[in-house]
């Protein structure tokens, strides 16, 4: 998906370094790892093992011939030419801590591990780069990398801001805006922040 000035590839078409320039501050530290893996697991691991498992996961840079070019964890968003947004988008059972997590599972009764419903589990827009409405094009472009894929749903769990300000750290789940925009709806309100929204595919 592209907009002018705005050019959204899956992650393993852009590189490992522009990838690593839109993590910086606390997603440095996390490297979009902590929804994979799951608390136990991202806290045991040093930084650098957190950034070898999301390589692994999105593939930048990797020239292995037996690699599935389909297959990556996510996208990310340039804008004239600089790397400025990323989003973790797999198929839900991917997500370890999403999974053991009560919060999305209030008052729903599904199968857990269905790898036909997706997930946008994070995002990230770079420092310099926010408040310009990326997220509305990221999340659109999730839905079609996963449709792409053979996704039969996917799912956001964003939060209401309320019109506050909110910390990029605190939001890397999501304002509630783009997944509307994208088309959205909601399935459950299972805090008083948090939604859990989905678009059948």
């Amino acid at each position: 998906m592209s907009e002018p000035g705005i050019r959204i590839v899956a992650a393993n078409e852009a590189s490992w370094d522009d990838l690593q320039a839109i993590l910086t501050g606390t997603a440095a530290r996390c490297q979009c790892t902590r929804q994979r893996l799951g608390d136990r697991a991202w806290y045991a691991l040093p930084v650098e093992q957190r950034a070898a498992v999301l390589r692994d996961a999105v593939g930048c840079d990797d020239t292995a011939v037996d690699r599935d070019p389909s297959r990556t964890a996510g996208i990310v968003a340039s804008v004239d030419g600089e790397p400025a947004a990323w989003a973790a988008v797999d198929a839900r059972p991917a997500f370890r801590r999403l999974r053991g997590s009560p919060v999305p599972w209030v008052g729903r009764h599904e199968d857990k591990n269905d790898e036909t419903v997706w997930a946008i589990a994070c995002i990230v827009v770079r420092r310099g780069f926010r408040g310009r409405g990326l997220t509305y094009p990221l999340v659109a472009a999730a839905v079609e990398h996963a449709r792409d894929r053979g996704a039969r749903a996917i799912e956001g769990y964003p939060m209401l801001t309320g019109g506050a300000e909110i910390t990029w750290d605190e939001l890397s789940v999501g304002p509630v805006g783009p997944f509307l925009a994208a088309g959205f709806a909601e399935v459950t309100h299972p805090t008083t922040r948090r939604l859990v929204m989905r678009r059948e595919l």
